[in-house]
């Protein structure tokens, strides 16, 4: 038995590893995508994941256990239907952060993919852990390790030869599109920016006793990222099989892949999850490429390979050389009655 429950480590380990191998499907289930706009792509993905939360949730929180009553100024009425069936704290303002926080990722990171290579937008997703020790560092005025700042150079410096290599190839013919490329990658900045501010922001609310459930978010967050998309999306142009392949995204690549990351998160440290969540890239690129012949240019292995390997050691340090790292979600125990 662990802090988190009945997860143990090993298997909380395995969970996050399958959490970063539905996720890499995005990619390579994209490309397989005939008919849709890229805003209705995001829009059903986040759709279909926000249906399937909504069911899951009250399924998975039945199998836990609820110790204690509900704590002095609980909220009543709706408020007491939702969070018993769903977890949702809607009287906190930190579970509001958190789902726009989970509602731009998931758009950002859809709508990345529309415009430029999926190992572009994995390798810049990839450095959320690097963006959350640097946004601790301004909001909490914690020291970083030298690493930790080495890692920053080397990672800046792969991502800069990585798009800079691509930006002259633009220039220098028609094989890349310089404004796609750019768009993409500005747009997918937003998946480690709302992951820093979400981490950052649930760790400094258990610190203070709210001790948020990120797993409500995500559903929060799916919710209002369809809802804010579907005005984009509308009319819809998606083909029967189109809706097929997002409504797999929307369960498979996010609702489910999520909740096991954040189920994980509650054992694991948070260097533990941001190394094994650097498996995505991985298995991202390698799906996308067997499965729809979108291959990695030599400008992308060789500059996201010094991020990814410069943010693995990172975090491979980080883990052994920290003992009693605190763990992204601190839930020893639910503290609401059955419904």
């Amino acid at each position: 038995m662990t802090a988190g429950g009945r997860l143990g480590h090993s298997r909380a380990v395995l969970l996050m590893v399958l959490a970063a191998l539905l996720w890499s499907i995005a990619g390579v289930v994209a490309r397989q995508i005939e008919s849709a706009t890229r805003f209705e792509i995001t829009f059903w993905r986040s759709a279909f994941a926000a249906l399937s939360l909504l069911v899951i949730l009250p399924l998975w929180r039945r199998s836990q256990p609820r110790h204690g009553d509900l704590p002095a100024g609980a909220s009543r009425g709706v408020g007491l239907f939702v969070r018993r069936h769903w977890g949702l704290h809607p009287e906190w303002p930190a579970f509001w952060i958190s789902g726009l926080c989970w509602s731009v990722m998931f758009s950002a990171f859809m709508l990345a993919m529309t415009f430029t290579s999926v190992a572009n937008v994995l390798v810049i997703m990839a450095l959320g852990p690097l963006f959350t020790a640097l946004l601790a560092r301004v909001t909490t005025g914690l020291r970083l390790p030298l690493r930790t700042w080495l890692t920053a150079v080397m990672a800046g410096a792969g991502i800069a030869f990585m798009y800079g290599s691509q930006f002259a190839q633009a220039l220098a013919g028609p094989k890349v599109d310089a404004s796609n490329l750019l768009a993409g990658s500005l747009i997918a900045l937003g998946v480690p920016i709302g992951g820093a501010i979400n981490w950052t922001v649930a760790q400094r609310s258990q610190q203070h006793g709210a001790r948020i459930d990120l797993v409500p978010a995500v559903l929060l967050g799916a919710t209002l990222s369809s809802l804010a998309l579907l005005p984009l999306a509308w009319p819809f142009a998606a083909s029967g099989g189109d809706i097929a392949w997002l409504a797999t995204l929307g369960l498979v690549q996010l609702a489910i892949p999520c909740t096991l990351a954040v189920i994980s998160a509650r054992v694991l440290s948070a260097p533990e999850v941001s190394l094994l969540a650097l498996l995505e890239v991985i298995f991202g690129i390698a799906l996308v490429w067997i499965g729809a012949g979108e291959a990695p240019g030599p400008n992308v292995i060789t500059g996201g390979g010094a991020v990814i390997v410069a943010l693995a050691i990172n975090e491979a340090l980080g883990w052994h050389s920290r003992q009693g790292t605190p763990r992204i979600q601190t839930l020893e125990a639910r503290d609401d009655p059955a419904p």
